[in-house]
């Protein structure tokens, strides 16, 4: 790279080389730079921008990861509706589809087709605007929600790779695209991301996810965008809209225009002529789904020309010049030889179908789950039977029907679920009104391994090397424990005269060198490196140990709520430590927690081995406080939109501003806005703002209104 003359000009030029190595790494599968060498460029780009934060712009690719919303996400509308598609299910019904758009247009106009895999995914739409120099820079991305309004997913969607941050002039003008267009595709979670993340997760205690595709919905709706970012999803797009309307005469000219403006655009797509042609693409489709490393589902097959999809319009809920052709779910025959239950991290005892290996999808089986005892009951399986097992899209097979027939007799042995814990023998106990049986034994062996796997997790405390051979290590070779901490067998008899190094979560902050050197394949630089991990997990914050306790119902966006909300753990057990009466209202205050959620800390904080929990973490050092989020009502009422680039405030700081004054932010200007905050780059919602009469107030405006509220009288 040649020197530049000034700090702007160098990193103008280091950005512009990121995005294009970018693009060609996330989009083009074709990388010229190694990972040091791209990080190496980006460190430089970081410390230019630290030594001139003046020159920091939303759209530099170092501002992938910003500032997570504070208070969830807000609901805009779409500038169209997202609708769903009809489904065809077999040929007949695809031809008879063919048949109803041939009839619905003129005979003499020819209908072409284009046909493109169903991505088994989010939909999202980007909303890009007028940049710097003729460029377009993403300005708000939405997920599809309810079809007519979406959840405002800015802060995650930037950490998309494959989504461009900027577009050149250079690129517009190449795909003959205006600086203002909304692009519309599907965001996925590639497999290989999809196994890791469930192993991940399953090495922490906490349920697999059930599929790709909800994988994928749930990393877009993380309150944390470095845990989006880790996730590495992908977004495949495949629509171009400008004010709600088709931007380009062709669906197959659309797929062009994205891919020339720097999409990644599924390579799996074609133009054709005929039904039959389409026929023959689904055909030769189908084989593609245990290659293409990322879950379809089918194939959907859109008229080509905008017009006529004008012509052909809508019904209630699908347009009519698109269908979805499903694949069938891929399920297989086998038999189900045993019964397992598993007891995880917080009791919850489940069955799970051990089977005669059979391959599904490319994939050998061997494990199904049963759910619980309700679900064993309704199927009416039994051991020895033989059964039918999909998998779909998703990564834990299912047991969908017994299969009964000449060739599959059914088995004679019924399946008992247990009175007591298969671990710990405790009494099994089911809440009423839930489905589940659950070991309510807190020092049951397997819920304090599940604890510690759970606490040492990626998205809880990240404890890299704290995985399922250490933990099964630190608890005695993964051994029950007697009641003084011995290692013992099933039958009662020590293994070994040794205690257990950690019986709690609170022992892992006491764990020292020599300690973990006593253990196999334990070095000197693997321990260093876990107590390392273990020290900086001290420092996670309140939200993180919230999440790490494992209280029902509190997930990853009620704990974060939770910590804005209180501020400290003694704040937050003083509310909960109350009669429900009282503790309810406190608790209910917090944005998103109900009745249940409310009743479940209650619950949590009622029992002296937590509350000892709590106090010995905070005793060992553990950050127990968060940022505690501080709202006035000085703009309650008032309605703002933002748009342009502000001198010093990036959108998501000015939005965290005006939402903690009270105000409330919106997509679009309308005679329902109070004020426009315009920077440079205004566009049209500054045109429209000035049609309507709607106050216009700079950075330097905003925050005197944030300082001084607005103007009585």
């Amino acid at each position: 790279m040649a020197t530049a003359s000034t700090p702007d000009q160098e990193i103008q030029e280091l950005r512009d080389q990121l995005r294009h190595h970018e693009y060609l790494y996330y989009v083009e599968d074709s990388p010229e730079l190694t990972d040091a060498q791209y990080d190496a460029l980006m460190n430089r780009l970081k410390k230019l921008e630290e030594k001139h934060p003046e020159l920091v712009t939303a759209d530099s690719p170092s501002q992938r990861v910003g500032g997570k919303p504070k208070d969830g996400f807000v609901k805009m509308p779409h500038s169209r509706p997202m609708l769903s598609l009809d489904n065809a299910y077999n040929e007949e019904e695809l031809r008879a589809w063919g048949q109803r758009v041939r009839d619905a247009l003129p005979s003499t106009e020819a209908v072409r087709y284009v046909c493109e895999l169903k991505l088994d995914g989010l939909s999202l739409a980007l909303q890009y605007g007028p940049g710097a120099g003729g460029s377009a820079h993403l300005e708000r991305g939405l997920t599809r929600g309810d079809g007519s309004i979406g959840e405002d997913v800015t802060s995650n969607v930037r950490t998309i790779r494959s989504v461009p941050l900027s577009i050149s002039a250079a690129k517009l003008k190449a795909a003959g695209l205006p600086q203002s267009f909304e692009v519309r595709g599907e965001v996925v979670l590639p497999q290989t991301a999809f196994v890791k993340m469930n192993e991940e997760r399953e090495a922490a205690g906490q349920a697999p996810a059930a599929n790709p595709r909800n994988a994928a919905a749930g990393t877009i709706r993380t309150l944390e965008p470095n845990i989006v970012a880790q996730r590495r999803l992908d977004f495949y797009a495949y629509f171009l809209l400008r004010d709600g309307e088709f931007l380009l005469p062709q669906q197959s000219t659309t797929l062009e225009a994205l891919k020339t403006s720097g999409f990644r655009v599924n390579k799996y797509a074609k133009a054709l002529k005929s039904i039959d042609e389409v026929v023959k693409f689904i055909g030769d489709a189908e084989p593609l789904r245990d290659t293409l490393g990322y879950e379809i589902d089918g194939v959907v097959i859109k008229v080509d020309a905008t017009a006529q999809q004008r012509r052909l319009g809508f019904t209630g809920k699908a347009p009519r010049w698109a269908i979805a052709y499903k694949f069938a779910a891929r399920a297989g025959i086998t038999k189900l030889e045993d019964v397992l239950f598993q007891v995880g991290r917080t009791g919850k005892v489940t069955p799970v179908a051990a089977l005669t290996p059979v391959l599904i999808g490319g994939t050998t089986v061997t494990r199904a789950t049963l759910h619980n005892a309700d679900e064993i009951a309704r199927l009416g399986v039994r051991i020895g039977d033989f059964v039918q097992v999909e998998r779909g899209g998703d990564v834990i097979p299912k047991i969908v029907e017994v299969v009964e027939d000449k060739t599959h007799p059914r088995g004679a042995k019924g399946i008992v679920f247990p009175e007591f814990c298969p671990v710990c023998k405790s009494p099994l106990m089911r809440v009423e009104g839930e489905v589940d049986w659950r070991c309510v034994n807190n020092s049951c062996p397997a819920r304090v391994r599940e604890e510690l796997l759970h606490w040492a997790a990626r998205g809880v405390m990240n404890i890299e090397g704290l995985g399922d051979a250490m933990v099964a290590q630190l608890l005695g070779q993964g051994a029950e424990l007697g009641g003084d901490g011995e290692v013992v067998t099933e039958e009662g008899a020590p293994v070994v005269t040794r205690k257990a190094l950690i019986r709690t979560i609170g022992d892992l902050y006491r764990l020292k060198r020599e300690d973990l050197l006593g253990l196999e394949r334990v070095g000197e630089k693997t321990a260093d490196a876990l107590l390392a991990q273990i020290a900086r997990s001290k420092e996670a914050g309140l939200a993180r140990v919230l999440l790490g306790l494992g209280i029902r119902f509190v997930g990853e966006r009620t704990a974060q709520l939770l910590a804005a909300h209180f501020g400290s753990m003694q704040e937050l057990e003083a509310a909960a430590s109350q009669d429900m009466e009282k503790a309810g209202p406190a608790l209910e205050a917090v944005t998103e927690v109900g009745p249940k959620v409310a009743q479940a800390i209650v619950e949590f904080f009622a029992v002296e081995k937590n509350k000892d929990l709590v106090r010995d973490l905070t005793a060992l050092g553990l950050t127990m406080t968060a940022e505690k989020r501080v709202t006035t009502s000085m703009l309650e009422g008032l309605t703002f939109v933002l748009t342009g680039t502000l001198p010093n405030l990036t959108r998501e700081l000015a939005k965290e501003k005006i939402e903690s004054a009270g105000g409330r932010v919106s997509g679009s200007v309308s005679k329902k806005t109070d004020y426009l905050v315009a920077g440079e780059e205004a566009g049209s919602k500054l045109d429209k703002a000035n049609s309507l009469g709607v106050a216009v107030l700079d950075e330097v405006g905003l925050l005197k209104l944030l300082e001084t509220g607005p103007a009585t009288g």
